[in-house]
Order: structure tokens, then C-alpha cells, then sequence
């Protein structure tokens, strides 16, 4: 079982990206903040998804400030993205997804809401008892 989608190109010999290069220059390894603020950010989607997986809601959105885009990230991919950001230091390449249906993602800001709002309301019903 794979915890990110697989390459469609694996071990294809006219893979297109091929012939794409390397950046030349050293890749800064993440700081121990950005290294914490990914993890949490892993430990939060996990909440996120457990919380509004089940209502039909299949990841986030996020705005792309390169290309001034929304981004629908399916919370699979976006897990894998962030581990390999944790992994490598660098972020995926992205694309807008094709033709998502926005009723079916949120923002980070709505699910950490509704994250919030949930365990408010756990801690009112622990109060009442």
C-alpha cells in the first residue's frame, strides 16, 4: 500500500519529465520551525479528514500565490505532499486538479473552524455531566 499516488510514467522509457533537469543550486534543508510547522500541519489533516471525510468532503483548497489559482488537493495527496516536503525540503511541483467539484473541499481556515467547534462542543457536553 502506498501512502501517495503512483507515477504514471514508473519506469517508462519516454517518460516526458526526463528531460527535465535537476535544479543546480543546494537546496536549503528545512529549519526545525518549518519542520514542526509540516508536522503539525500532518497531525492537523489527519484530525481534518477523520472530522470531515465522513461529510463529504474530500480535501482542501488552497491559493496558489505563483499562480493565483485555487489548488483542490484530495486529502491523500495532500498528505503526500507534505511528507515529501518533510522528506526533501521542496515542494512538489502542482497543477491545478482537473475540473474539481469546489463543493466537495474546504479551506484550511474552515476545517480548523470546524476542528475547533468540534472540541468546544466535546468540552460543553463534558462540562454538563
Amino acid at each position: 500500500m502506498h501512502d501517495e499516488p503512483l507515477d504514471p510514467f514508473r519506469d517508462d522509457p519516454v517518460d516526458p519529465s526526463t528531460d527535465l533537469e535537476e535544479p543546480d543550486e543546494p537546496i536549503d534543508p528545512l529549519t526545525d520551525d518549518e519542520r514542526t510547522d509540516v508536522e503539525e500541519d500532518l497531525a492537523d489533516l489527519e484530525v481534518y479528514e477523520a472530522l470531515l471525510g465522513p461529510a463529504g468532503i474530500r480535501g482542501l483548497v488552497i491559493d496558489c500565490e505563483d499562480c493565483r489559482e485555487p489548488h483542490f488537493f484530495d486529502w491523500a495527496l495532500l498528505r503526500s505532499n507534505l511528507r515529501h516536503l518533510l522528506d526533501s525540503g521542496r515542494p512538489r511541483v502542482h497543477e491545478p486538479a482537473f475540473d474539481p467539484d469546489p463543493e466537495h473541499y474546504v479551506t484550511w481556515e474552515y476545517a480548523r473552524g470546524y476542528t475547533d467547534g468540534v472540541h468546544d462542543t466535546l468540552l460543553e457536553d463534558d462540562d454538563e455531566k
